[in-house]
């Protein structure tokens, strides 16, 4: 089945914390994920987010209070969240969100670089969206 790799966990239950703003992922092998939003939001899987090829992602910022709003079912392998900021594109496999869970401190450290490169932090309003190019302006090293 597309999105899932042969014998990999799958998720036993899924819940939407909104008070908390993690979604809570309980796998078939006993992992139990407890994923925040705006983790998600940054590292949504959508081209939009992560661009069109290596090094083409955009750096999300100012996501920190996002919720997520509805969460479709995507076959028997993936859901697709609606996220609070409009956001609605980015489909999530079993074995992503597993990653997520699983990398999530490492993935949170990473993002947490990428915003100090960028002279940015996480509450910073997203830049209006560039017509043409690919608009984020990186300029080199």
């Amino acid at each position: 089945m597309a999105g899932l790799t042969t014998g990999a966990p799958t998720p036993q239950s899924i819940t939407v914390h909104e008070q908390s703003r993690v979604l809570e992922v309980v796998f078939s092998d006993g992992a139990h994920f407890r994923i925040p939003f705006e983790l998600m939001r940054v590292y949504s899987p959508s081209a939009e987010v992560q661009g069109h090829g290596p090094g083409q992602g955009v750096l999300q910022t100012g996501k920190r209070d996002v919720t997520i709003t509805a969460l479709a079912p995507v076959g028997n392998y993936a859901v697709q969240p609606s996220f609070s900021d409009g956001h609605d594109s980015g489909i999530f496999s079993w074995d992503y969100l597993y990653e997520l869970g699983r990398d999530a401190q490492a993935l949170w450290a990473g993002y947490l670089d990428r915003l100090a490169e960028a002279g940015l932090d996480r509450d910073a309003p997203m830049a209006p969206k560039a017509r043409g190019g690919h608009g984020h302006g990186c300029g080199g090293h």
